[in-house]
């Protein structure tokens, strides 16, 4: 299994390749594939990423079968099944490296701004369990200088989202948190721009 930095490269060459829109993509999805990977499967990144149908990340990354561990759930969040599923990974395949993913004019974020600023009344409590797990992230921004301008607000609450989600993978579990401080697992944070098709990996990445 490749490191870490090795993977989080790839990502990054893959992303560049794909934002290009040029005749340049790799991704391996023919049968030949197909039928490697039917028995066994290494994927080198785990994503932890939203619902969004604007936002696949094998697409994103210009990855192809087998190389991706893909999670999606509306707005990103960490939840015990999402943890679950990133541990499951990580001790499964040796998978080195966990990325978060975010995007641009995020449904869930913008869901939950309006939540906070006008409630409704008998919410599912299934989208509720949804926007309580954003609220952590974006409540202070409400009181914030951006409160006053929505492409701010939402621009931040995405970011903050994101680390949120990120501390909780590094803090949240102890399977976690031993690969990271001895085999060598990364969790970092990244967002995808909806306009441009480009990945911004956060500083720490």
């Amino acid at each position: 299994m490749i490191s870490a930095r090795e993977a989080l490269e790839r990502l990054r060459e893959g992303n560049r390749r794909f934002a290009s829109a040029g005749p340049n993509r790799e991704a391996d999805l023919g049968h030949s594939r197909r039928v490697e990977v039917a028995q066994e499967q290494a994927p080198f990144a785990i994503i932890l990423g939203c619902s969004d149908s604007r936002v696949p990340a094998e697409i994103v990354f210009d990855q192809g079968l087998g190389d991706l561990f893909v999670i999606r759930v509306a707005g990103n969040i960490v939840a015990p099944s999402q943890v679950g599923s990133v541990e499951f990974a990580a001790a499964r395949f040796g998978t080195r490296l966990v990325v978060v993913l975010g995007h641009s004019q995020c449904g869930a974020i913008l869901a939950t701004l309006d939540e906070l600023q006008q409630p409704t009344q008998n919410q599912s409590p299934n989208l509720r369990s949804i926007v309580d797990r954003v609220r952590p992230s974006v409540e202070a921004l409400l009181r914030s200088e951006w409160r006053h301008d929505l492409d701010a607000l939402v621009r931040h609450a995405v970011r903050a989202n994101v680390e949120v989600s990120v501390n909780h993978l590094r803090h949240g579990s102890a399977i976690l948190e031993q690969a990271i401080q001895d085999e060598g697992l990364r969790v970092v944070g990244a967002e995808y721009s909806l306009e441009t098709g480009a990945v911004e990996f956060f500083d720490h990445a």
